[in-house]
């Protein structure tokens, strides 16, 4: 149980439990101790008083009755102060000569025995004696009862009973208190090392410094630990930094230039199937088709390149369906039997139309490569809240749930693809969103692939028109 509670508690109840050990053991013994006095100066003070009173008593009788007339001194005054109960009896015939008021019967002892007993719920002692009257000639033999109730001992050891018990508890309680205040002080450091962690872990900023403790103890040390590692992760996110930096650097350098000598590569392929006849025509054929896969690469990282390091081409006021409806134009005559319908609307956002083309083309594209002949694929431009929606949903297998969650990552694909693509495509897509201050989604369905795309729209700076591109179903056996 001390496991699942907090560090704080966890010492105070310790500490609180501890407290409680040494108060039973020590109420314990002064417990016992004080019972045991308390028992004894009981006892005691019963004999005391009883002697006392033996010696102090006198009695008058009255010679020709032989009643007694006077006891001194008065026994009520006498046992008030103590609330004891007092007899005086004849030894010889048992006749109570004096007693306080309300004595009960305390029956008869043996004569001429001194003793201590309980009757009736008193601690009685017992006392024999020969009082002198007045009257030197008379003599009585008496048997004086002195007793106080058991009851009044009980009440006294019961209290004392609860004061020991409620002192054990009182401590228990300020013990815990105690050890809550002094545990709250003791991790007050690690709560500002939990504070500072928290602040790095939402900023990712590790040029943050942790606290230092004035105390040189197990805190302190921790919050130099802490410090260093911080140190330690700053210069290495720096270095991170800088090396990606060069990286993307690199790409987009190197990818820019590869477009050059490419250009000429594929100009001269060209020339040369166009001329070449036979295996060496075929084999320049293929030398083209991957020359111009390899261009196509090398635009794809050349506008990763430039989105990683934060490169922005320069934006304009761009209608976005009509360039969703070129893009469909252009996939019209290799869409491989697919039915391809562009419902676009005039919607104005602000980009670059070269990037938004890619966007609007790997969208469709992706959606003729990855279902069957026969799919109908649909492209959808609308204007919703100040926002421009552009929708691309088909009606096939759709996507397998282990691709869902990593599509839009860079080279992804999927089990059917066998190398007709880089796994490209739908990361430029999220790419070029997000450099036009936009998302992609895959939206959820019952059946098919629907991928959105949201940009932010910007006013018409003409009348307001639309652009519908109801492309007629294009076939391409």
């Amino acid at each position: 149980m001390l496991e699942r509670i907090s560090i704080r508690w966890r010492l105070a109840l310790i500490s609180a439990g501890l407290t409680c050990v040494i108060l039973c053991a020590f109420a314990i013994g002064v417990g016992e101790a004080t019972i045991s006095r308390i028992r004894s100066d009981f006892r005691n003070q019963l004999v005391a008083a009883s002697d006392d009173l033996k010696n102090r008593l006198e009695i008058d009788v009255n010679t020709s009755s032989g009643h007694v007339t006077r006891i001194r001194p008065p026994l009520d005054a006498y046992a008030g102060a103590e609330h004891a109960v007092i007899r005086i009896l004849n030894d010889n015939n048992g006749q109570i000569l004096g007693a306080t008021k309300d004595a009960p019967n305390l029956g008869r002892t043996i004569s001429f025995v001194d003793r201590t007993e309980f009757i009736q719920g008193y601690r009685v002692v017992t006392r024999h004696t020969n009082l002198r009257s007045s009257d030197p000639r008379v003599s009585v033999p008496v048997v004086i009862q002195y007793a106080r109730k058991i009851s009044d001992l009980e009440n006294t050891v019961t209290r004392v009973h609860l004061f020991l018990f409620f002192g054990v508890i009182g401590g228990t309680l300020l013990a815990l208190i105690g050890g809550l205040w002094l545990a709250g002080r003791a991790m007050r450091p690690i709560a500002g090392l939990t504070q500072t962690a928290r602040r790095i872990a939402e900023t990712s900023d590790p040029e943050l410094r942790v606290p230092q403790p004035r105390a040189d103890d197990e805190v302190a040390e921790l919050a130099r630990t802490l410090d260093d590692m911080l140190h330690s992760l700053a210069a290495s996110r720096a270095e991170t930094e800088t090396a990606l930096k060069r990286q993307r650097q690199f790409v987009a350098d190197a990818s820019h230039e590869l477009r050059t000598p490419l250009t000429s590569i594929l100009a001269n392929l060209e020339l040369l199937a166009d001329v070449l006849e036979g295996d060496q025509g075929e084999a320049a054929r293929s030398a083209l088709r991957s020359s111009q896969r390899m261009r196509r690469l090398v635009a794809d990282l050349l506008l990763l390149a430039r989105a990683d390091a934060k490169r922005e081409l320069p934006h304009e006021p761009t209608d976005l369906g009509r360039v969703v409806v070129e893009a469909a134009a252009e996939l019209g005559p290799v869409s491989d039997g697919h039915e391809l319908d562009v419902d676009a609307e005039r919607a104005i956002v602000a980009g670059a139309p070269d990037e938004l083309h890619r966007l609007a083309l790997n969208l469709m594209e992706n959606a003729i490569k990855h279902t069957p002949p026969g799919t109908h694929v649909r492209a959808a431009v609308e204007r919703q809240n100040g926002h421009v929606v552009f929708t691309v949903a088909d009606d096939g297998p759709g996507i397998p749930a282990d691709l869902r969650d990593r599509i839009f990552e860079r080279f992804t694909r999927g089990d059917g693809d066998t190398g007709g693509s880089f796994g490209l495509g739908l990361s430029i897509v999220r790419a070029v969103a997000e450099s036009h201050h936009g998302n992609v989604a895959l939206a959820s369905g019952d059946g098919g692939a629907r991928f959105v795309v949201t940009l932010p729209g910007v006013p018409a700076s003409e009348p307001d028109g639309s652009v519908i591109g109801a492309l007629a179903p294009s076939r391409n056996p």
